[in-house]
């Protein structure tokens, strides 16, 4: 058997299908949005059993206009979580709001839903849970707190396309879902993202402000024969094009047989891991796990020891996250300062993500249990 040296972090799944349709678009004359986005969004809401589903440029901007669609405005307040990637955070000041971040369940690095009630203030427009690592939070209780206080619920589902919890998929029962087809995602374009919801005038919203809030997109005007358009709404440049649309197409077909790829894998390193007493997050019951980061949490003095060890022993592996509320600007802006959300701050000092992805060999699954088994001994 090959000896196994280096694993790769990550490595995406675009293959010839994907390649055909691209050469498809870039031989035909429209490359921008078209027919092709068309063809995903409808991909995407058969698969989210949504009735809307937006095509954009990233999960940042699916965030942004849901806050704005939502009625997010200069000093409402939305509440979220420090442990998560720093664009949800940036998305709400984006649209003019706060960010109030509250802590995490110290076992599943989620935002504690007992937490986000006491939070809430005149000023409260909104709650963005973030499905973390592939985990849905407890959207029960998150849409029960909201219906009480007469706030909109915007996911971050960047990590948990195929999730479900409680029967319930992201954004079927919220304001909306925000996914990303970043190039490390389970389906991926290099960038770009997508806003899905059951309510029409969200989606038609979002649809207007991706494309600088104009009231017909150039493929819409050249279907229905319209010459010109009206600009009533402030927008952005955040429309996903033909040839992002064409790679994700054949993608969508394939997302239940890679999470049941990534599911196995996670199932070892589970089990290898659970022998030599690594500290992994709780998984909940009743609750279909997305899979998109293996994290392992390490004693925090010995953390980035045991991650130059991994790296230098060829496994790729990346720290997800540190806590937003700790970064420089968010000090400087918000004056926060450690010790403000422990749960958070314990995990972004232990976090290791480690390779998640079905181009994963057998041998090289072993690589990375044994690799890392021995670097906890550091």
């Amino acid at each position: 058997m090959e000896k196994i040296t280096n694993v790769e972090f990550y490595k995406h799944n675009v293959g010839t299908l994907e390649l055909k349709l691209i050469e498809k678009v870039l031989r035909s004359l429209f490359l921008t949005t078209g027919s092709y986005v068309d063809e995903l969004e409808e991909a995407l809401r058969i698969y989210l059993n949504a009735k809307y589903v937006v095509g954009l440029t990233s999960c940042t901007a699916a965030l942004h206009l849901a806050c704005i669609a939502a009625g997010v405005k200069t000093d409402s307040e939305v509440i979220t979580t420090p442990m998560s990637f720093v664009a949800t955070a940036n998305s709400i000041i984006m649209a003019g709001g706060i960010p109030v971040f509250v802590d995490v369940e110290k076992d599943t690095g989620n935002i504690d839903a007992d937490l986000i009630e006491r939070a809430i203030t005149k000023k409260t427009r909104a709650i963005m849970p973030v499905h973390l690592y592939g985990q849905m939070v407890d959207m029960k209780k998150i849409l029960s707190i909201a219906k009480k206080h007469k706030l909109a619920v915007i996911e971050d589902a960047a990590h948990a396309l195929e999730a479900q919890r409680d029967g319930i998929n992201p954004g079927q029962r919220s304001f909306g879902a925000c996914f990303s087809f970043y190039a490390t995602k389970s389906i991926t374009s290099a960038e770009g993202g997508a806003f899905s919801t059951n309510i029409k005038e969200a989606a038609k919203l979002v649809k207007k402000l991706r494309s600088h809030g104009i009231t017909s997109e150039l493929a819409q005007r050249i279907r229905t024969g319209l010459t010109t358009y009206d600009v009533d709404v402030l927008g952005w440049k955040y429309n996903m094009d033909n040839i992002q649309a064409a790679l994700l197409i054949p993608q969508v077909k394939r997302i239940e047989k890679h999470l049941k790829a990534r599911e196995r894998i996670a199932q070892i390193y589970r089990k290898g891991f659970s022998e030599v007493r690594i500290d992994m997050p709780r998984e909940y019951k009743n609750s279909k796990h997305g899979r998109h980061i293996f994290p392992i949490w390490v004693n925090p003095k010995k953390r980035d020891k045991i991650l130059e060890y991994i790296n230098n022993h060829g496994v790729g592996a990346v720290i997800n996250y540190p806590s937003i509320h700790l970064f420089s600007y968010y000090r400087q802006r918000f004056g926060y300062k450690e010790g403000a959300f422990p749960n958070a701050e314990r995990i972004a000092e232990r976090e290791i993500s480690l390779p998640l992805y079905p181009k994963l060999k057998n041998n090289e699954i072993d690589y990375v249990v044994e690799v890392v088994s021995k670097a906890i001994k550091v």
